[in-house]
C-alpha cells in the first residue's frame, strides 16, 4: 500500500490556514477499516472508510428505507452500499467545506441526484444551506444540526435521533475521539463552546461518530498528559487491539469522551494545573498547541 501524504495547507490568509487538501494514495488491497454495521432500534449506520483514515456514513431509517449520507468523499462506495442496503438515498449531510469531505459531492449527486446540506458557501455543490438549530428528517429519524465554528467557519454536526433510543451524532472535524480538530479558522474559545456547550450537553449515552480514524495517536496523547486516568489507559489498550485487526474505533460516546478526551476536560482542575492554566479557555489553547506538536 503506499503512504498517504498528510494534510496539507493550501491556503493561508491572515495567519490562519483556510483551506487544505488531503491527498490520498491507497493501493490495490484497499480501505484503511473494514466496513462496520451498527443496528439500532429503527436506525442502522454502515460506517464505510475511505481515503486513507476517513470515514463516510451511511445512515438509514429502517422504517421507511430512506437513507442519508455524511461526507460521501468516494461516491462509488456509497452508491454500492445503498444498492447493499437496497435503500433510497434522500440527502447528503457534509460537515464541512474541506476536500476530503465535501469533495465527492459533485460526483455523489451525478450518481444519486439528491440535495446537498452544509453550513457554508464554499461546500461543493451545496444546495440547502442549514444553521444552528435546523431541523429535517431522514424518513421518520429527527435531525438537528449544531453550529461548531472552529475548525472551518461553517462546520455542522449532526445528530440524528429516534424517539426512545439514544441519539447519534456526526462530529467530522469538530469532535474525534479523544481529539477534536485543529483550530484552523476560529479560536479555543469558539471551541470550548462546540465541545462543552453543544456537544457536552447532549446525553451521555450519544454515539458519537467521527470524520477520521485517529484514535490511537489521540489516546497516546491523553495519556501524556494524564498518564494516570485509567480510562485513558484502558481505552487505549482496546483501540489498539481493535487497529490491529484494521476495525474501526467509532463509535464512542459523549459519557466515554468526557472520560479520556482532554479537550473535552479542560475544566478539570487536575489538567489545568499540569497546563499551568487557570480557566478552560487557556487550557484548550495550551492542550492544543501541545498536540499539534506531539509525536506518538
Amino acid at each position: 500500500m503506499f503512504s498517504l501524504l498528510k494534510i496539507l495547507p493550501n491556503r493561508i490568509s491572515q495567519g490562519i490556514v483556510a483551506s487544505y487538501f488531503k491527498i490520498s494514495l491507497i493501493g490495490a488491497s484497499g480501505a484503511h477499516s473494514s466496513i462496520l454495521n451498527i443496528n439500532m432500534s429503527g436506525m442502522k449506520i454502515k460506517v464505510l472508510p475511505a481515503l486513507g483514515d476517513n470515514y463516510m456514513y451511511l445512515v438509514v431509517d429502517e422504517s421507511t428505507k430512506e437513507a442519508a449520507v455524511v461526507d460521501p468523499v468516494e461516491p462509488a462506495t456509497v452508491v454500492k452500499a445503498v444498492k447493499d442496503e437496497g435503500v433510497k438515498l434522500t440527502k447528503i449531510l457534509t460537515t464541512h467545506h474541506h476536500w476530503d469531505h465535501a469533495g465527492g459531492n459533485k460526483k455523489m449527486v451525478k450518481a444519486i441526484p439528491v440535495p446537498v446540506y452544509g453550513g457554508d458557501d464554499r461546500i461543493e455543490a451545496l444546495t440547502d444551506k442549514v444553521s444552528d438549530g435546523y431541523k429535517m428528517k431522514i424518513g421518520e429519524l429527527d435531525v438537528e444540526c449544531l453550529s461548531t465554528p472552529c475548525h472551518t467557519g461553517g462546520h455542522i454536526c449532526y445528530v440524528v435521533s429516534n424517539p426512545g433510543q439514544s441519539p447519534a451524532v456526526f462530529t467530522g472535524d469538530t469532535l474525534f475521539v479523544a481529539g477534536c480538530g485543529r483550530f484552523f479558522e476560529g479560536t479555543a474559545d469558539q471551541m470550548c463552546k462546540a465541545l462543552l456547550e453543544k456537544l457536552g450537553t447532549l446525553p451521555d449515552d450519544t454515539q458519537v461518530y467521527c470524520g477520521h480514524e485517529y484514535t490511537t495517536t489521540n489516546l497516546k496523547f491523553a495519556k501524556s498528559l494524564e498518564p494516570n486516568n485509567s480510562d485513558v489507559t484502558e481505552k487505549l489498550n482496546w483501540a489498539e487491539a481493535a487497529r490491529s485487526q484494521q476495525k474501526p474505533t467509532v463509535p464512542s460516546t459523549i459519557g466515554e469522551e468526557k472520560k479520556y478526551n482532554p479537550f473535552m476536560r479542560v475544566k478539570n482542575q487536575t489538567l489545568q494545573k499540569k497546563c499551568g492554566c487557570t480557566d478552560a479557555v487557556s487550557t484548550m489553547q495550551y492542550v492544543r498547541r501541545l498536540k499539534d506538536n506531539f509525536k506518538a
